[in-house]
């Protein structure tokens, strides 16, 4: 069998390490492990969307969905220490590896939660996501409702998607179901979504 790093808990050996990567500007060891998304790596799409993100509201909650190990929700929450990020996935050994790199960065702003545990009555002043497409479509398209319909009236998604994996139908897949989408940004083969509330 194929394991996934959307799999709660991974089978694959549990065999830390820790990798420096540029984040917000500055060099940050972070922890990883097999059996997370891009365990070795900052990947191509994060670095697309992380150039392509106006700056993260200073305030508010901020939202990393399908956080995996944490560059995305460790940008957020360096670049706007006044806001609350909450970093969400439902791997737990990806959600271990980010609390381990939160605490030593000091960083008391950063909530990292499987999806459930995220309060009902938080809403967000941005999402950013490298959301996980090959969960399959049905899959993708629920956990995307759930949370895009808990932005702020004036808050924004930020999505990183490859055109060769969707990116294009997701967007008119998003727009059909009232969310404003369109284009901020392309690059090497992926598209930067911006999405609006829907109205």
């Amino acid at each position: 069998m194929v394991e996934h790093y959307f799999t709660a808990e991974p089978a694959s050996a549990d065999e830390r390490s820790t990798l420096t990567v540029e984040l917000a500007g500055r060099p940050v060891v972070v922890h990883t492990a097999p059996g997370v998304f891009s365990a070795g790596r900052l990947d191509l799409g994060t670095r697309v969307l992380l150039r392509g993100v106006p700056t993260p509201p200073a305030t508010g909650h901020l939202l990393d969905l399908g956080c995996g190990w944490g560059p995305i929700a460790l940008t957020l929450a360096l670049d706007s220490p006044g806001a609350t990020v909450w970093a969400v996935d439902v791997n737990r050994r990806a959600l271990d590896l980010l609390r381990r790199t939160a605490d030593g960065l000091g960083l008391a702003n950063l909530h990292v939660v499987e999806p459930d545990d995220v309060p009902d009555d938080v809403s967000f002043a941005a999402i950013w996501s490298n959301p996980p497409i090959r969960v399959g479509k049905e899959a993708l398209h629920a956990m995307l409702t759930r949370w895009l319909d808990r932005l702020d009236a004036d808050g924004e998604a930020w999505l990183v998607v490859q055109r060769t994996l969707g990116s294009d139908s997701l967007a008119d897949w998003l727009r059909g179901q009232g969310f404003a989408t369109s284009k901020a940004a392309s690059a090497k083969g992926y598209r930067v979504l911006r999405v609006e509330p829907r109205r």
